[in-house]
C-alpha cells in the first residue's frame, strides 16, 4: 500500500446513534482515516465478498481493520466474525469487536471465533474519540498490516 492510500476502518453497526458516535470521533481524531458503514452482518459479508449492492466499480476498497458490533440484525456479529475468519482471504483483515457487551462469555466466544481485539463501547464521546486514536494508532503506525494488493 502506497504511503499517500487512504486507510480505510470498515463500521459494522446498526445502531445509527452509535454510527454518527464512532464516525464523528473517528473524523475528529483519525482524520487520515477514511469510515465505511454497514448496517448488519448481512451487508458486511457482501461488502466483504463484493455481492449484490457491492459488486459495481464504485465500491470502496476492502477494509484495512473491521469495527464489529455484536448485536446486529440479520446476522449477528458472532456469525459475520465467524464467516470472515474461516474466509482464506477475508481472515487476514483485523477485526476488533466494538459492542457493549461486557460479559466474558461474548469476550470469550469472540476471541474463540478470532477476534484481534474486543473494546466495550464508550459511553462519552472524549472515550470514544480516545479509544478511536488508539486504534489508529496500534493498528496504522504500529501494526504491521498486509497490503490490499496481497488479498
Amino acid at each position: 500500500m502506497s504511503s499517500h492510500e487512504q486507510r480505510v476502518i470498515l463500521l459494522a453497526e446498526d445502531d445509527p446513534d452509535d454510527q454518527m458516535f464512532a464516525r464523528k470521533a473517528l473524523n475528529d481524531c483519525q482524520t487520515t482515516i477514511r469510515i465505511e458503514v454497514v448496517h448488519d452482518g448481512e451487508q458486511l459479508m457482501q461488502y466483504l465478498r463484493r455481492e449484490g449492492p457491492y459488486s459495481d466499480d464504485d465500491t470502496p476498497p476492502l477494509p484495512d481493520v473491521i469495527l464489529l458490533d455484536l448485536n446486529m440484525p440479520r446476522m449477528n456479529g458472532r456469525e459475520a466474525l465467524h464467516q470472515i475468519k474461516r474466509d482464506a482471504i477475508l481472515k487476514r483483515i483485523p477485526v476488533i469487536v466494538l459492542t457493549t457487551s461486557n460479559a466474558s462469555p461474548d469476550i470469550l466466544d469472540s476471541y474463540d471465533r478470532g477476534t484481534n481485539a474486543y473494546i466495550v463501547k464508550p459511553l462519552n464521546y472524549k472515550a470514544m474519540c480516545a479509544a478511536m486514536d488508539a486504534i489508529g494508532q496500534f493498528w496504522f503506525n504500529t501494526a504491521r498490516l498486509t497490503s490490499r494488493d496481497s488479498r
